[in-house]
């Protein structure tokens, strides 16, 4: 087995002082046994775990919790962070404010709307921007995101949002739709975005996607464990700056 130090020699190395800080600190251990072990091993580690302890408490405990838990998992507590490229800057908050306004504009867009994504536009759930403003859109694969394998919806959301994504507002889904004109054929590209539950009682996600019959906005099924393969592809959104 091999860590992010580089050995295994240094893995157990951790574990063991840690451990004897614990033992020692709960008075598990006699004076004799601590010297057995290697006295060194707790003033070693003491300020470390003391300074971890720290960090867990404070306002990134989270982060680092989670940095913890992928160093158990023998990754890289802290990967690099991927620079995305801006994919698209779309418009949202264009004077469309209700479902009625976007179908109407699909239509006379000559765009296509599936009866899924349809249903989602006329649920409370799906709001628009009350003034104009940009969202840069980053396009990723799930693979591009560390799943090399696929992974499940809840995961994808969660690493996204360690890189620095946001979720993106339900209103991207027709807006995207509206302004993506040049949609390569046969190109489908999930909106993330907190589900909507549409009129099948399912959690309901925007897509947009590129057919024979035309460019068509619609929604599919998003379980938090529902999985996607490593080639799936997904919009998430920059913070705004």
């Amino acid at each position: 087995m091999s860590t992010f130090w580089g050995t295994d020699q240094a893995f157990r190395c951790f574990l063991a002082m840690t451990a004897e800080a614990v033992l020692w600190q709960k008075g598990e251990l006699t004076m004799s046994e601590k010297n057995m072990l290697g006295g060194s091993g707790l003033a070693e580690v003491a300020g470390p775990l003391k300074d971890f302890a720290e960090k867990l408490g404070g306002e990134e405990g989270k982060e680092w919790l989670a940095a913890f838990k992928r160093f158990l998992r023998t990754e890289e507590p802290w990967p690099k962070v991927p620079e995305f490229p801006i994919w698209k800057t779309i418009k949202l908050g264009t004077g469309l404010k209700v479902a009625e306004d976007f179908r109407h504009a699909l239509s006379d867009g000559g765009f296509r709307l599936s009866d899924w994504a349809n249903g989602i536009l006329g649920k409370p759930a799906f709001t628009a921007a009350a003034e104009e403003t940009e969202v840069d859109l980053i396009k990723v694969t799930v693979a591009e995101l560390g799943f090399k394998k696929g992974a499940r919806r809840d995961q994808i959301y969660e690493r996204a949002k360690e890189l620095g994504l946001e979720l993106c507002s339900p209103e991207v889904g027709p807006q995207l739709r509206l302004q993506y004109h040049d949609q390569p054929n046969g190109e489908w590209i999930l909106v993330a975005m907190e589900p909507i539950i549409g009129s099948d009682g399912g959690p309901d996600v925007f897509y947009v996607e590129r057919l024979d019959s035309g460019l068509w906005l619609d929604s599919n099924w998003s379980n938090p464990d529902d999985f996607w393969n490593a080639d799936n592809q997904w919009v998430f959104c920059l913070p705004c700056k």
